[in-house]
């Protein structure tokens, strides 16, 4: 069950940032115009955090194993199932850039036989449904990817929950630019 989510921010982001924390979102993700994503500059208030954060982020985005594709397709319904409208939006851009559709983005949210890679969102939903997989899920894992893939497909899903309940407790508001959640017939 979700939880209305906070209209105004819980934490403020940080918008005067010293020169340490300055140097830390300016290794970060950025709007068109070069401010630091809403999300950094929540996390800005607390530095460490922020610079643990871009290291087991950052690897995912740009040095992992994964297809890119299906990693933001796991992003995409992670993002789906825990409500989380920030991190759909930033990952839908992201997922237009690795070349998903905008027909394939939307099936994300009502997976079925036509859906691109129904085996991969199931075991998403699995996974954040019971924090394990059965053996099927498993198997299907490790039939389609190398234990080192697997075990970064794991761990994304998990790191995105993570992040989507960080997004919502602490009220991240969405920048202007990103995507909405689909249609209300969709949820």
């Amino acid at each position: 069950m979700s939880l209305p989510h906070s209209e105004t921010p819980r934490v403020a982001p940080v918008d005067d940032p010293t020169p340490e924390v300055a140097d830390l979102l300016g290794r970060t993700l950025s709007d068109a115009g070069g401010t630091p994503l809403t999300i950094f500059r929540t996390l800005a208030r607390h530095p460490r955090m922020l610079k643990r954060f871009n290291v087991l982020g950052g690897f995912f985005l740009t040095r992992g194993t994964l297809p890119s594709r299906d990693r933001e397709l796991a992003i995409l319904r992670t993002a789906w199932n825990t409500g989380c409208e920030y991190e759909w939006g930033q990952h839908v851009l992201i997922g237009r850039d690795v070349g998903l559709t905008d027909t394939e983005i939307e099936a994300v949210t009502t997976p079925s036989a036509s859906t691109p890679e129904p085996a991969l969102l199931a075991i998403v939903d699995e996974l954040i449904d019971h924090d394990d997989l059965g053996d099927e899920a498993w198997r299907t894992l490790v039939e389609r990817y190398d234990t080192d893939q697997a075990l970064e497909f794991v761990l994304l899903v998990g790191f995105y929950r993570m992040t989507a309940g960080f997004l919502n407790a602490t009220g991240v508001q969405r920048e202007d630019h990103l995507p909405r959640f689909p249609a209300p017939e969709h949820r």
